[in-house]
């Protein structure tokens, strides 16, 4: 039976993608949810599954522009596991172990990565479930291969004096979409920013009094993101202001809380939304943050987790930043940008001490938020950030 392979809605107000690479050619059979065509959209670069098992018949658009719901593929469904098997290879039984051949137990991405790295892929020990080899299995495998000196770099033409080089390259995809959608809220916001800072000092001293423990329940690390999660809901319900969007000629004020954390993956950055997040614990936002991280590096973050927020929270700090402007992810007013913490001398009851100082940025819309309520909402953050036990108490 022919099946149609569809571009899916990827985002709001998104229409049209950027046909990327295609995983599989045509002729080759395929496993259900095994990825086929990465999507290249404003926010992420996105894999397309196999919506069944089969034979990929027909490659319809292999480039270029694509629209939502337009056909890019045809598949055979079928039996795809079998397809390729010898009869005595289909008729084996599983290992004593319960996993599946080496073929079926390699994650596409994992093998994409050893082939290029030159590694056989089945070789590598897994730790993902039932033995599958992951992505990360792979790189750490690269990391502890010795490493091959390079190629000889042959020597450079001679310049001329005088004269100048330059090095062009074209833009990826993703970097065009991003570059036109920072623009358009550039353009179509009238954004502000207000600035404040935070002494981390209380939240530090929790991580540590209660870190191991935390670490050894749930199985992974108590951040820094969860408080600011926290924080921003509280503040949030408090502001309703900066929850909202416009509409035309109306205001709407969400009476929920999705919160979008933006996360790097790689070739940009990509906003993930943790839906309800005023009804989830701060072990349950973290285990959302660490999966949403994990599958935005494998790209396999899905077009809906990507829609639908109604703010957003930006970590510059990671990579060093101590001072920004976040840009607004429109139709949202509202975005919080963290910063490096860096301990510095702050006065505390007329005496000079030194504290783990965060700077804290809020960029807002200036249409439906003004200053006092800016302001005051990141006054707000700041209260909660240095008296964590607030947020605990809803106080």
């Amino acid at each position: 039976m022919a099946l149609e392979l569809k571009i899916p809605a990827v985002g709001e107000s998104i229409t049209e993608v950027e046909i990327g690479q295609w995983l599989k050619k045509e002729g080759d059979t395929v496993k259900v949810d095994e990825p086929l065509v990465e999507l290249v959209t404003d926010k992420a670069t996105l894999e397309l599954p196999s919506p069944a098992a089969g034979r990929l018949t027909k490659i319809l658009i292999p480039s270029g522009q694509a629209k939502v719901g337009d056909v890019v593929a045809l598949l055979e469904e079928g039996a795809a596991d079998t397809a390729n098997s010898t009869p005595a290879q289909a008729a084996s039984a599983p290992s004593s172990s319960g996993t599946a051949p080496s073929e079926s137990r390699v994650m596409p991405a994992a093998e994409r990565l050893a082939a290029q790295a030159g590694l056989e892929a089945a070789s590598i020990p897994g730790s993902g479930p039932g033995g599958r080899v992951l992505k990360e299995d792979v790189q750490r495998a690269l990391a502890k291969a010795p490493a091959t000196p390079p190629p000889p770099t042959p020597p450079a033409p001679p310049v001329s004096k005088g004269e100048r080089q330059d090095d062009v390259v074209p833009m990826t995809p993703l970097r065009r979409r991003i570059a036109e959608r920072l623009l358009a809220a550039k353009q179509s916001t009238a954004m502000l920013t207000t600035f404040n800072e935070a002494d981390m000092s209380a939240v530090m001293e929790l991580r540590k009094e209660y870190g191991e423990a935390f670490q050894k329940k749930y199985g992974f690390k108590l951040g820094f993101m969860s408080f600011f999660v926290k924080a921003v809901v509280q503040a949030l319900q408090e502001i309703p202001q900066l929850n909202a969007e416009i509409r035309g000629t109306d205001i709407v004020y969400h009476r929920y809380y999705d919160i979008g954390i933006a996360v790097g993956g790689g070739e940009g950055l990509v906003v993930p939304v943790i839906r309800d997040a005023d009804r989830l614990s701060m072990a349950q936002i973290e285990a959302v943050i660490a999966d949403f991280g994990a599958r935005v590096r494998e790209k396999k973050i899905k077009p809906e987790e990507l829609m639908g927020g109604t703010f957003t929270i930006t970590n510059g700090g990671i990579y060093g930043s101590l001072n920004s402007t976040p840009i607004l992810n429109p139709p949202q007013v509202g975005i919080l940008g963290m910063h490096a913490i860096v301990e510095r001398p702050v006065a505390k009851n007329g005496a000079v001490v030194i504290r783990p100082m965060m700077n804290l940025a809020l960029s807002y819309d200036h249409r439906i938020v003004d200053g006092r309520e800016a302001v005051t909402f990141l006054k707000r953050i700041k209260e909660l950030i240095e008296n964590p036990v607030r947020l605990a108490l809803e106080i």
